[in-house]
This record gives structure tokens, C-alpha cells and sequence, in this order.
């Protein structure tokens, strides 16, 4: 257990070292900056997540380890719409259409809403 404790905080201190990097690139770099650097990050790290996965389950089937550190541990860190993505899929891949709507509107809906709760609970 501490092993794998081990592999996911290298992956996502390493994943969110990356997510910031790419904050501070969008912020110089690009004109559109408020929402630009987190729709970067969501949409890259879903392709990391499914390539990785595709990838490791192919090239590395037995290695838990490596997919901790990089599916759980790095994209986690970098970012966890990768992971809602990747789940997504797999509802979808297994015919379970009706729970990948649940689950996306659900998470959207609610998490817009615990926002506002959290912001209304600070003040």
C-alpha cells in the first residue's frame, strides 16, 4: 500500500506541476486567458488518459505500479475531467448509455450547485 501511496503522489505532484506550468503559458501567451488554460488541461489530459490507458493495457498489462503513477497519479494531478472522461467511456463502451447521461449531467448539475453552496457557506 505505501508503495502505491508512493507512485500516485510522484504522478500527481508531477501532474500538478504541469497544470500549472500551463496556467502560467496560457496567462503569457494567449489573449483569451479566463477560461483558456483549464479547457487546454481538461481536453489534453482526457487524450493522455485514453492514450495511456490504450498504451499500458497493450504494452504493460501487468504493471500496476506504472499505471498508477501515470493514469491515477499524473493525469489525476494534471487533471480529474480526464478521469470523468475515461469513466464516461467505459459506460459507454459497455452499452450503459442511460448511466453515462446520469452521471455527466448529475456531476455537472451538482457541482455547479455544491459550488454555489461553498461559496455561500465561506461568506
Amino acid at each position: 500500500m505505501v508503495r502505491s501511496l508512493f507512485f500516485v503522489a510522484l504522478g500527481g505532484g508531477l501532474g500538478s506541476i504541469l497544470r500549472f506550468l500551463t496556467n502560467v503559458w496560457v496567462s503569457k501567451n494567449m489573449v483569451e486567458k479566463l477560461y483558456s488554460a483549464t479547457f487546454i488541461v481538461n481536453i489534453l489530459g482526457c487524450f493522455l488518459i485514453g492514450f495511456l490507458t490504450g498504451y499500458l493495457q497493450k504494452q504493460f498489462s501487468g504493471n500496476e505500479s506504472l499505471k498508477l503513477l501515470l493514469v491515477t497519479g499524473f493525469c489525476g494531478g494534471f487533471t480529474t475531467f480526464s478521469t470523468f472522461g475515461l469513466e464516461n467511456y467505459n459506460f459507454i463502451q459497455s452499452g450503459n448509455y442511460m448511466t453515462s447521461i446520469f452521471y455527466t449531467f448529475l456531476s455537472i448539475g451538482l457541482g455547479i450547485i455544491f459550488v454555489s453552496l461553498g461559496l455561500l457557506l465561506a461568506k
